[in-house]
């Protein structure tokens, strides 16, 4: 099986990656990153397939041709709305997002071996990483109250959502997942390779993680556990479970997005992968 990674120098793209390396059944992984990626060269792992790019809206037949035969992406790319303008994050957690989507749509099966009729009907899953706060209301049907309210990313991520899940065909399964309070501390794999941050984050962690860890589990994102269930995600492994749970659940940690799309909240997927709390 061959996979995607976007965002890997990232916390979430680091702990995804350290999954993808652990699954065995992955007999390839794609990289495609704007810098070299030093968790991908200390693994030293033939299946790692690092793919410098610079455009993320724009992928030549050159960069396809390297991702062909891939069935899965996990989409961890991603930045601060405090990091960069109001332009430039509508440009990276919108805009590119849907550019690869696109280009995906477009790749051809692996040319090492005939494919047989079930490997034909194999979709390609498209995981993005999203947030918990996201909504997919747009801002004109919300009050005044929610209008002054819900940050900015909250509007743009639900809005790539609700583009993405507008792509979903019966060989093209684009899901999102919202995780909320990420955490690593218990995933010493990562520590060299998670990108350093604010002091002021630093001290919001050590004040949040231990209520969120111990009384609203609900809330709590541990990376070692997010990376394998993304990854597992993209493999097809969660399809009909969450499938199932989005038509049962009533909203409670899933959505269904006009278009088929399902968006995979934190307190839904924690459920399904029977975290406690």
């Amino acid at each position: 099986m061959h996979l995607i990674l976007t965002g890997a120098t990232g916390l979430i793209g680091s702990a995804v990656l350290d999954a993808m390396i652990k699954t065995k059944d992955i007999t390839k992984i794609s990289i495609i990153s704007r810098r070299p990626v030093k968790m991908a060269e200390d693994a030293k792992d033939p299946r790692i397939n690092v793919i410098l790019h610079k455009d993320f809206e724009k992928y030549d037949s050159e960069l396809l041709n390297q991702l062909q035969g891939a069935t899965g992406c996990v989409w961890a790319l991603g930045i601060s709305q405090n990091a960069v303008g109001k332009e430039e994050y509508v440009k990276i957690t919108k805009d590119f997002p849907l550019a690869a989507a696109a280009a995906f749509q477009t790749l051809p099966p692996s040319s090492s071996s005939s494919p047989s009729p079930d490997q034909d009907k194999e979709p390609f899953r498209f995981i993005y990483v999203s947030g918990e706060g996201t909504t997919t209301t747009p801002p004109s049907s919300q009050s005044p109250l929610s209008r002054l309210t819900t940050p900015f990313f909250a509007i743009i991520k639900g809005q790539a959502e609700l583009a993405l899940s507008q792509l979903s065909t019966s060989t093209f399964l684009p899901f999102s997942m919202r995780p909320a309070f990420i955490d690593a501390a218990a995933h010493p794999a990562i520590h060299p390779y998670i990108p350093k941050v604010s002091g002021l984050y630093t001290l919001s962690n050590c004040v949040l993680g231990p209520p969120i860890r111990a009384g609203y589990k609900k809330m709590w994102s541990p990376t070692e556990h997010l990376g394998k269930f993304l990854v597992e995600m993209a493999m097809g492994k969660w399809d009909e479970t969450i499938r199932k749970e989005a038509e049962v659940s009533n909203g409670k940690g899933f959505e269904k997005l006009e278009g088929g799309s399902v968006v995979v909240g934190n307190e839904g997927w924690r459920r399904i992968a029977s975290l406690e709390g």
